[in-house]
C-alpha cells in the first residue's frame, strides 16, 4: 500500500511563523519591521492585484533580500533553527509515518533559502516551498513558483501527487483556514490548532 503524508510546516510541524524570523536575522530586525510597515502604509493605499499577503510578501523580499549573497544567508537560517519551536504531537505523527515507510511530503509557504537547514533532523522526501531566485550566488528578491500558500501551495501538492502517484491513501496536516485547499486533496485531513 503506497501512503502519503503532507505537511504544513509554519503552525503545523513548528508553532509559530518561519518568514519573520528569517528576514530579521537576515537583514536586522530594525530594517525589517521598517520594509513591512512600509509596505502596510503602501498597500493600504492601493490595492495590489495579488494577495495582499503575497504582495507585501513580495515587497520584503525585494527590499531586504535582493543582492545578499546565498553564501551571507547560511548564518540566518542557523539561527531561526535554535528558536523553533518543534509541535511534539504532529512530529510524532509525522515520525510515525516515516516509520510506516510513509511517503513524507513537507509544503510550506516559507523560503528555499531556509528550509533545508531547518528541515535537516527532520525525516521527508520532498520539499514543496516558496522558491526564491538566485543568479551567480546572488538573490534576486524573487519569488519564481509563486507564493506557496494556499490556492497556489494546493495546485504544487497536486502536481507532485499527480507525478508521483498514484497513492492508496493521502494524509494531511495543516492549519485552519490557510491550509484547506491543500487539505481538500487528500483523503485524511488534520486541522492543527
Amino acid at each position: 500500500m503506497k501512503t502519503v503524508a503532507v505537511f504544513d510546516f509554519d503552525n503545523t510541524l513548528i508553532t509559530g511563523d518561519s518568514f519573520m524570523p528569517f528576514l530579521c536575522h537576515a537583514a536586522g530586525t530594525i530594517p525589517t519591521y521598517a520594509a513591512l510597515f512600509s509596505a502596510i502604509a503602501i498597500f493600504s493605499l492601493r490595492k495590489p492585484t495579488d494577495n495582499l499577503r503575497t504582495a507585501i510578501k513580495a515587497f520584503l523580499l525585494d527590499r531586504l533580500l535582493k543582492g545578499k549573497k546565498i553564501a551571507d544567508l547560511s548564518n540566518a537560517a542557523a539561527q531561526i533553527r535554535r528558536w523553533q519551536k518543534i509541535n511534539d504531537p504532529i512530529m510524532q505523527n509525522l515520525r510515525e509515518h516515516h516509520a510506516k515507510g510513509d511517503t513524507i511530503v513537507i509544503a510550506s509557504g516559507g523560503l528555499d533559502l531556509y528550509l533545508p537547514e531547518l528541515l535537516r533532523d527532520i525525516p521527508h522526501d520532498a520539499l514543496i516551498c516558496t522558491d526564491i531566485g538566485v543568479e551567480n550566488g546572488i538573490v534576486t528578491g524573487q519569488m519564481i513558483n509563486g507564493n506557496c500558500v494556499r490556492q497556489c501551495k494546493a495546485e504544487r501538492v497536486a502536481a507532485w501527487l499527480a507525478a508521483n502517484g498514484p497513492f492508496d491513501e493521502t494524509f494531511g496536516y495543516g492549519n485552519y483556514p490557510h491550509d484547506v485547499p491543500m487539505l481538500n486533496l487528500v483523503h485524511h485531513r488534520i486541522i492543527v490548532s
